[in-house]
Order: structure tokens, then sequence, then C-alpha cells
């Protein structure tokens, strides 16, 4: 495991298109939430443990702001050869095991988690109506053994902005996390 911050993709970024499938094999694009006041991509995995230690937060979290309005998808770009937890029949398991409301998308190409720059798991990016990045970094303060209680308050504060038309906080944390584990070869220049 490679502790890695997240890139810190400059603000007001258009939302990178994606089309992939979910953890089922359902197709489903950033054309899909065109109507939703905000939209949060998130990457996730299964066994990264900065992942495991928020994802029950943050699938309470998902069921309260869903209901708010707010447009969440998170995407698992990992290279399954070499981590099989985290093929799409487990992600599949792991959503319903955990609560997920929201898809989980598999980006088996790594195309989607170039383009966003993501780098590690978790990594958050909100965006307005008009998909421009509003905020991105940390769910909250808390790390696995940290003794932090797990929050979401960071991606909370952000949230709440965004959907209440007001301007998001502009202290923004990255989040840290496990390095997106890449095929062979296809490490971003940025990784």
């Amino acid at each position: 495991m490679a502790l890695t911050p997240s890139t810190m993709l400059a603000l007001g970024t258009q939302a990178p298109a994606f089309a992939l499938p979910d953890a089922n094999g359902k197709l489903v694009a950033l054309g899909d939430f065109r109507d939703s006041p905000a939209l949060l991509v998130a990457f996730l995995c299964n066994h990264c443990p900065y992942v495991q230690h928020i994802r029950s937060g943050f699938a309470k979290f998902a069921t309260e702001y869903q209901a708010r309005g707010l447009a969440i998808v998170a995407i698992n770009a990992n290279d399954t050869d070499a981590h099989p937890e985290d093929s799409p029949a487990e992600m599949a398991k792991d959503a319903r095991r955990f609560g997920y409301v929201f898809p989980y998308l598999y980006d088996a190409s790594q195309t989607v988690a170039k383009a966003y720059r993501a780098a590690c798991t978790p990594d958050f990016f909100l965006f307005d109506g008009a998909r421009r990045l509003v905020y991105r970094g940390q769910f909250d303060a808390s790390r696995p053994n940290s003794k932090i209680s797990v929050t979401g308050g960071d991606l909370r504060a952000a949230a709440d902005a965004v959907l209440a038309g007001v301007a998001v906080p502009a202290d923004q944390k990255p989040s840290i996390g496990c390095n997106i584990k890449w095929k062979p070869g296809n490490a971003p220049d940025y990784a």
C-alpha cells in the first residue's frame, strides 16, 4: 500500500465524460445525472483500508444527500488482475453489504480515472449544476487508527454549500489513501 494524496484537480474544471458499467453490467453515463443540481464522483475500491475505514459513513452520507438531490456515483479503476478482490463481482457484494444507494462503476481501461486525475482511494470530486468542479479532497480528517471519528465533515460542508447555491469553502484538504492500482504500463504521468 502506497500512501497517496489526491492531485487536487483545478477548481472550475468541467466534469470529464464517462460511460461505464456498474457492478452488474448496466451502463451509467455522466449525462444520466444532467437534471441533478450537483454531482459527486467518488473513486473507491473494495480492498483499500482507507476506503474500508469510511465506507459505512460514506454509505450513510450518500443516503442522506441523495435524498437532498445530490447525484452520486462511485468508480473503481483498480487493476483487477492484480487485485481480484476489486472485481465487479466483489464490487456488487460490497455494494449490497454496505448499502450503497449509488451506482458503483468499473473503469477497466482506467481512462476515466486518468481524465479525473484520480490518484487514490478514496478520492472525491464534487461538481455544481453546470458540472464545474467546486470541491476535491478528503471526506474528513479521520484515517485508519487515528481515533478521529468518521463524520464526512469536509465533504458535508461542500455538499451543503453547493446544494444551497453558495460558495463552497475554499479550505480544501487532499484526500489520502491507497494509490490507484494501475495496470502495468498504464500509470499516468501524475502517478
